[in-house]
């Protein structure tokens, strides 16, 4: 997998997106303000994130999707490791990533990234998203919030 920054000229792989955040709205809000980058493999987008700076010397990872069907092949991994590059070489101190309470799978990979939870966003996703949403059978509610210094 090869990871570059979305070009100019690029749309954003929206599917990839949605499936890492269904509101069209947010996202499309944090596209503006932030760098996607994207892996691909045979000139397809497979893979994506977006970094969003959020406060001075502080970014954080909004967005990590991976195509559905290379899923646990460790792309995801790939992915954020790349985001942590990234914002070391554009001199970031602190970098954050938040995933909702449900997300057994993304809060081991994020640990494993060298992550550590900071806090929880009691009520973030019904704060946030008009629906409801589910994930490994659990409703959506909190933001486990996770950071690593730089």
């Amino acid at each position: 997998m090869e990871i570059r920054k979305l070009l100019a000229n690029e749309k954003p792989p929206m599917e990839l997106l949605l499936s890492a955040d269904p509101s069209a709205l947010l996202v499309e809000e944090y596209l503006k303000r932030g760098e996607c980058w994207v892996g691909t493999m045979d000139n397809e987008i497979i893979a994506e994130y977006v970094l969003l700076p959020t406060r001075p010397e502080t970014v954080e990872i909004v967005n990590v999707a991976v195509d559905e069907i290379r899923q646990g092949q460790g792309f995801g991994k790939q992915m954020v490791l790349h985001a942590i590059k990234i914002a070391k070489q554009l001199g970031y101190k602190t970098i954050e990533i938040g995933t909702g309470n449900s997300g057994i799978s993304q809060l081991a990979l994020y640990q494993k990234c060298g992550f550590r939870m900071t806090g929880i966003d009691r009520d973030f996703f019904i704060r946030h998203y008009s629906e409801a949403i589910y994930e490994n059978g659990i409703q959506v509610v909190d933001m486990v919030r996770l950071s690593q210094d730089l």
